[in-house]
């Protein structure tokens, strides 16, 4: 098992996944606290202990304060406990739906290491307490909807840090069962109460840390998604023996983009070998195909948008990933907290109130990443719709039907279905971060919305997953029915090896109708687990 090690500065979003997914042997990441940043935690605290915490000590807000318009009301120490307790029964109001445990593993994971950062004055024990529930496996109950995106995630923060506490209120999901959360605790090994000190509370619950977590998932696999897209639009240039001059490397030199030119250099290396995009082989009569024996096919010239201009799609997406790449690095390393502490190197510290709670960045993030994702999906739809059509598809078999007409339909509705995702990615990837509504009496009078950003980005993509996943499905199927008729033009050498991977999970249905709903779901489990790329890598290099 590999260790984490987090120190507030060197978190990757690859090591966010290795905590919170399991690898090919069914485990994670644990995750440790770098014994320097322990050591820069602890002499911060107690500077703050020794010169914040006391009842004549100037104020600090969230320190030795109330939160909100209660900014200027001290908080005596005999009461700090309690005040603690009851800033955390204060913002637990979430509804809904609980977040699944990657998020709420992410989650724990980012907030940990904002506080490794030292910006935040929690104790290095609240650090440590996050990290052993996390390394137990528990995953605090904590409801969706009920963030704003500022001050932070409020509200689902403070559902995990009741839980993560004991709160007798609060909830975990241990190996898929809901406990009560002492009872998780106690199971873990771990005391199943945990008092929070000042400061402690806001912490743990000022932040868009759950905005965040989203938005890591939605990127990473957003990004893996990007690939098999390539792979898909290959596929499905083989189906209909399309013309590959569109992605000519001379063409995309004329208009520079880094991420069309990309996307042109995969197909081209994915087709490398291919005889079934070319002229010869379409004068071979596909089974549908409405041509007299004997008689040569119209010259193709150009093939239409959703397979020529795919650079000029897939391309913007990739350059909008990087982009979003790097807002998402930024604040995986960031201190999202306020009011934030800072060495004065005088031996003490200064303590500076400012905005970094505010989701924003996170939001629009996620919604340009709505935006690009819900293309993607889109122009993979258009492609394989035109399998299923004969007469777009230049003579496949019509809804790829291999049994006998009439008794069998084929995959005319696994389209449908399909299609239905993007219309719902249409409506999803309306923009969430210029919606705004004040609240706190009017301290808070604009807000990121980066929560419901995340969450519909995160729903965004796995839609999107689908999809390109039933064009993998149908392009297989595509290429399994003309696989007799078309053998003497082989598919490329890149387009090969996927095909040879789908097929080991996927056979092709070759007797008629069979319960489609199982093909969609292998396929997108097969998707999800990266092994038709990992196929394609291995036979042609690894993809840009």
């Amino acid at each position: 098992m590999t260790t984490l090690t987090i120190d507030g500065r060197t978190v990757q979003p690859a090591d966010v996944l290795a905590v919170v997914r399991p690898d090919a042997n069914g485990t994670r990441a644990e995750v440790a606290l770098e014994a320097g940043a322990r050591e820069r935690l602890t002499a911060a605290r107690d500077y703050i202990d020794a010169n914040f915490m006391t009842d004549d000590a100037p104020l600090m807000y969230s320190f030795n304060t109330g939160v909100g318009l209660f900014k200027d009301q001290r908080v005596r120490m005999a009461d700090m406990q309690e005040y603690q307790r009851r800033t955390v029964y204060a913002h637990a109001t979430g509804v809904g739906e609980p977040f699944d445990p990657e998020v709420v593993r992410a989650t724990m994971l980012l907030r940990a290491n904002a506080f490794a950062s030292n910006y935040s004055g929690p104790r290095v024990a609240v650090v440590e307490r996050l990290l052993a529930c996390l390394n137990a496996g528990l995953v605090p109950v904590i409801p969706q909807k009920g963030s704003v995106g500022a001050s932070g995630d409020l509200a689902p923060l403070a559902h995990l840090a009741g839980a993560i506490c004991g709160f007798s209120e609060a909830e975990m999901m241990v190996d898929g069962r809901r406990m009560p959360a002492r009872e998780a605790l106690a199971q873990a090994g771990l005391a199943p109460e945990f008092p929070l000190e000042a400061k402690d509370a806001s912490a743990l619950i000022n932040g868009s840390t759950v905005s965040l977590a989203l938005g890591v998932l939605a990127l990473e696999d957003a990004k893996a998604l990007l690939k098999h897209a390539d792979i898909a639009l290959s596929l499905s240039l083989e189906c209909m023996r399309c013309e590959t001059k569109a992605f000519d490397p001379r063409l995309h030199a004329a208009r520079p983009h880094q991420g069309q030119a990309a996307t042109a250099r995969n197909v081209l290396r994915l087709l490398e070998g291919s005889l079934r995009c070319t002229e010869s082989a379409r004068h071979t009569i596909f089974p549908d195909e409405a041509r007299a024996p004997g008689t040569a096919p119209a010259p193709r010239v150009q093939d239409v948008y959703s397979l020529r201009c795919a650079p000029q799609v897939h391309g913007p997406v990739r350059e909008a990933l990087a982009y979003i790449g790097g807002i998402i690095g930024t604040e995986i390393n960031s201190a999202t907290d306020n009011p934030l502490i800072f060495d004065d190197e005088q031996g003490g510290y200064a303590c500076i109130s400012g905005g970094h709670f505010h989701g924003q960045y996170v939001a629009q993030a996620m919604d340009l990443l709505s935006i690009a994702v819900t293309d993607l999906g889109s122009i993979s739809e258009r492609r394989l719709f035109r399998l299923i059509d004969p007469t777009l598809s230049y003579g496949l078999p019509r809804n790829l039907l291999a049994g006998k007409k009439g008794l069998n339909t084929g995959f005319a509705t696994v389209q449908c279905t399909l299609s239905a995702l993007v219309m719902e990615n249409r409506s999803l990837s309306s923009p969430g971060s210029v919606d705004s509504i004040p609240g706190k009496s009017n301290a808070e009078d604009h807000v990121s919305n980066s929560t419901w950003c995340g969450r519909k980005a995160r729903t965004i993509v796995e839609n999107a997953e689908q999809i390109v996943a039933g064009e993998l499905l149908m392009a297989a199927q595509a290429l399994s029915l003309v696989a007799d008729v078309a053998r003497d033009h082989p598919i490329g050498k890149g387009t090969q090896a996927a095909l040879a991977a789908i097929r080991e999970v996927l056979p092709p249905a070759l007797d008629g109708d069979r319960w489609y709903h199982t093909e969609m779901v292998d396929a997108l489990a097969l998707l999800r687990s990266g092994a038709v790329v990992k196929a394609v890598e291995a036979a042609i290099g690894d993809l840009e």
